[in-house]
């Protein structure tokens, strides 16, 4: 899939085939997080591939706090039900000292991000699905996997062939995002 293409028509994906995902599309994602852009290449991101159905349960009992959602939504929530569907998931972490902080940014999360997007593009090129989850008991989750202590978890990412791929939701208009020369200015 060519590129702007898979920009275009990338969508969310929340429930899964239960169909196992082939060897050489994982490792596909995993080499285009690889080749991710990141603060002086330091590459601080390191990812935990879970492919045990008990431990995506685990994941999944702890992604959507109820602290964060409340107690009537969290449980019924598509992205958590995905977590445990999905056949693989891959937990996004990375090291805040292998990357940079300059004027209190916090550029682990930059390089997280943009390892993110690769996953995420990558994941839609090989015609599977994926969702980036955000919300989550980080050390319920660090300690389920043995993440030491000093990696920060910063995604889980169900990976799997999706239900329904549907159309992309709407976007807004350049006019409405993008400013020419400085601040206010049509572009």
């Amino acid at each position: 899939m060519e590129t702007l293409e898979a920009i275009k028509t990338w969508r969310s994906s929340r429930k899964f085939l239960d169909k196992p995902v082939e060897e050489e599309k994982l490792e596909a994602i995993l080499e285009a997080v690889r080749r991710a852009p990141s603060w002086a290449n330091m590459q601080c991101w390191k990812l935990v591939v879970v492919e045990d159905g008990e431990t995506r349960q685990k994941l999944a009992d702890l992604a959507f706090v109820e602290a964060y959602f409340g107690p009537i939504g969290y449980k019924s929530n598509p992205a958590q039900k995905g977590i445990a569907q999905a056949p693989v998931v891959i937990v996004l972490c990375a090291d805040p000292a292998k990357s940079g902080n300059l004027w209190e940014q916090q550029y682990y999360m930059t390089d997280a991000g943009i390892a993110s997007q690769n996953l995420m593009l990558a994941t839609h090129a090989q015609g599977l699905g994926t969702v980036f989850v955000g919300v989550f008991e980080e050390d319920k989750i660090r300690s389920l996997l043995g993440i030491p202590r000093e990696i920060r978890i910063v995604g889980l990412f169900p990976v799997g062939y999706p239900v329904d791929q549907g159309e992309t939701r709407p976007r807004k208009a350049l006019g409405e995002i993008v400013y020419s020369g400085k601040w206010g200015e049509s572009f």
